[in-house]
């Protein structure tokens, strides 16, 4: 039987969530199971309470605000240990169409894809104005040449996932999820689409950040580290050669003014050409044992993955051995 877990991150949603929790489709073809899951992310308006009485199958509330990826993060773990087979991210706030879930994981039931992810269309959405649009076209451009995937809105934050795929992403940043999820997810060469999906009005602000500069910078930041942790050799040892080849300019000025009888008043070039160049070569060396500690990291990765599969059959046939008492409400709290 197929399960799909549809998981809402939640921070002070109590007037929204009821609006978002209808749409939510319970039959989907090709799924058997659809289930709902809220990460309550240190919300103090109520937000749990309204999932607990909408008939929330399972909730996880953040003492804390820890922020959306650490939300997305503990979704995903919830998800796995209930035993989805299909993950479906999706904004509590109404942006997204429930019954575009349907849409989002038709690729993933014809086994056509690893991972899922919602076009809001950005080009052309009427809810976006037009510095919106530009950011978003610039940054899903950085994005789908970095992680090397043809996806048109890379921080779209309505998208599914394999059961699999889950399992082998690990997010790292405390900022947002999305492009660190997609760079890790085209580096790991899964099967990656983008599906044209529909999207609602939103009246409040967002909360993942209080200002565009802020945004810029640390989507940004989120970018650079990611593609940085995948790519370590390339991003050091071409930052070196730069750093080499600028250094080349000085010294070949030297050299110029030394054939030419006047090397004397310019020794001060060849110092700054040599620091470059030990600099360059430092930066090199850095990128080699980068590429040593990505190596290793790759290798805990797989161990982790078969680990969890291993602990998946355990808890299957522990819950093969027990009586089943029907369905019941998962509530419980996460740090």
């Amino acid at each position: 039987m197929t399960k799909l877990i549809v998981q809402i991150p939640c921070y002070n949603e109590a007037e929204d969530l009821p609006v978002t929790l209808a749409a939510i489709p319970r039959r989907i073809e090709g799924v058997d199971i659809v289930e709902i899951l809220v990460i309550d992310d240190g919300s103090h308006d109520g937000t749990s309470e309204v999932a607990k009485r909408w008939g929330v199958h399972h909730i996880v509330r953040h003492r804390r605000n820890r922020g959306l990826a650490a939300a997305f993060r503990t979704g995903i773990r919830t998800a796995l240990d209930a035993g989805a087979d299909i993950i479906v991210n999706t904004d509590a706030d109404g942006q997204y169409v429930g019954e575009d879930i349907a849409r989002i994981v038709e690729p993933i039931v014809a086994r056509e894809a690893d991972v899922v992810i919602g076009d809001r269309g950005v080009a052309n959405n009427a809810y976006f104005g037009p510095f919106k649009r530009l950011l978003q076209r610039l940054g899903s451009t950085v994005v789908r040449r970095l992680s090397r995937t043809d996806i048109t809105d890379a921080v779209s934050g309505f998208r599914a996932i394999t059961r699999a795929a889950a399992q082998q992403i690990n997010i790292t940043t405390d900022f947002s999820y999305t492009t660190d999820m997609l760079i890790q997810s085209g580096r790991k060469r899964f099967a990656i689409k983008s599906v044209p999906i529909r999207t609602n009005e939103t009246m409040r602000p967002s909360r993942l950040f209080t200002s565009i500069p802020r945004f810029i910078t640390n989507t940004g930041i989120t970018i650079a580290r990611a593609y940085t942790t995948h790519n370590p050799l390339r991003v050091f040892v071409g930052s070196g050669a730069l750093i080499a080849l600028i250094g080349l300019a000085p010294i070949m000025r030297f050299v110029w003014f030394y054939a030419t009888g006047d090397g004397d008043g310019h020794i001060q070039s060849l110092v700054i050409g040599g620091a470059l160049l030990v600099l360059g070569a430092l930066v090199a060396t850095m990128g080699v044992l980068a590429d040593l500690v990505a190596s290793n990291r790759k290798l805990i990765e797989t161990s982790l993955y078969e680990i969890r599969e291993l602990r998946d059959q355990i808890k299957q046939q522990k819950a093969s051995e027990s009586v089943a008492d029907g369905p019941k409400q998962d509530i419980r709290e996460a740090g």
